[in-house]
């Protein structure tokens, strides 16, 4: 077992994460709970979606400062206002772990008025892995806890995604159409890490563009994918405006292209490695509880920063290539956003499939020691 770098303090909270990610494990080692409720039991969904008052009976009795998980909280939204009631008459902590938040933003339920915390947990990251990081492995099969363990990832991630497909989706009536969906998401995985087009992926996925839409919805609400927006600079310049969507795992990526039985080629590689870069940093800024969004920046003549983040130190700005060789054009985008920011502090890094450390005008870092460097707190 990898020990985790989430922590939780002495307060009630949500734990929100892809399927798979390990939250059920992490809270059962990390909690002693005095009742745990698994809510990817049917049983115990239908008894408590009849009357969720019974949480409250059950657990009135319990001495103040006891612990308590119900793991897939979306599945009984309801039991939202048993837990408020809980937390205020009788001082009880709950840990409310979810792979999705779609149930209960779009239903308005009791979201506990600020009384419980929220974490987000992601795939192993390579801080997690330490010995058994291997960035190559990473690309192609992800960081998911049983693909990193499994001795068949392969087959793992298929049964993952299908998975996916049947109980967070079908099971869920998220979608009228299943078999739309499933196109939708096999455009979208092939078209990560690009400008989002949905009139594009409309046309070759055969849904509605609305329909493209609310589909990508779908996939944020359900953890699997985010957005990626463009950044702005303040003076009117002419740039590239729309967001880019990526997905939390690159072995789920490779495993919905239907690339897990091939091994990788450098035209999926770049789009992949920066999509690990990018899980990397989020898992950062949340395990450590910084609020500082990321972004791309692009010009209107494709001149391009792949991450960009504004810290209270200054400005960061991100180069990924998937290459063993650093070549001087790679480091354009950097350059052009140091003249563009100047005099303001920007702090520009490359980070490359080579061995070797390099300096320019700014480092530029092997992805393992690039990874290092962000863990102990000296990137951002």
């Amino acid at each position: 077992m990898f020990t985790r770098l989430a922590t939780n303090q002495n307060y009630s909270f949500f734990l929100f994460g892809p399927r798979g990610t390990g939250k059920s494990t992490w809270l059962k080692s990390t909690i002693v709970a005095e009742k745990t409720y698994d809510l990817l039991s049917t049983r115990e969904v239908l008894r408590l979606s009849r009357d969720p008052s019974i949480l409250y009976d059950e657990l009135v009795h319990l001495p103040r400062g006891s612990w308590i998980i119900i793991d897939e909280i979306q599945k009984v939204p309801a039991l939202l206002s048993e837990v408020h009631r809980l937390i205020e008459d009788r001082g009880l902590l709950f840990a409310l772990s979810g792979s999705s938040a779609r149930k209960l933003r779009k239903g308005g339920v009791n979201l506990l008025a600020g009384r419980a915390h929220t974490l987000n947990f992601f795939s192993l990251v390579s801080a997690e892995l330490q010995q058994d990081y291997d960035v190559k492995k990473a690309l192609s099969v992800g960081t998911l806890p049983l693909a990193v363990t499994s001795v068949d990832p392969q087959l793992f991630l298929s049964s993952y995604v299908d998975t996916y497909l049947e109980q967070e989706i079908k099971a869920e009536a998220l979608v009228k159409d299943i078999g739309s969906f499933a196109r939708f998401l096999e455009v979208a995985a092939r078209q990560a890490g690009q400008v989002t087009n949905t009139t594009n992926i409309s046309r070759d996925a055969m849904v509605a563009r609305q329909t493209v839409q609310s589909y990508f919805e779908i996939l944020v609400d359900t953890l699997v994918g985010f957005w990626l927006p463009a950044w702005k600079l303040k003076r009117a310049t002419k740039q590239v405006l729309q967001p880019k969507f990526y997905f939390f795992d690159t072995g789920v990526v490779r495993a919905i292209n239907h690339r897990l039985s091939f091994p990788l080629f450098q035209e999926e590689m770049g789009v992949l490695l920066e999509m690990h870069i990018l899980n990397e940093l989020r898992a950062y800024l949340n395990y450590h509880r910084l609020d500082y969004p990321l972004y791309f920046w692009s010009s209107h003549d494709q001149v391009e920063v792949d991450i960009f983040c504004e810290t209270p130190k200054g400005y960061v700005g991100i180069e990924i290539k998937s290459s063993n060789t650093w070549r001087p054009q790679y480091s354009r985008g950097l350059s052009r956003l140091t003249d563009e920011l100047r005099p303001q502090v920007f702090s520009p890094t490359g980070v490359y499939l080579g061995q070797v450390f390099l300096q320019t005008f700014h480092p530029i870092y092997p992805v393992q020691q690039f990874l290092k460097k962000l863990w102990a707190g000296e990137i951002l």
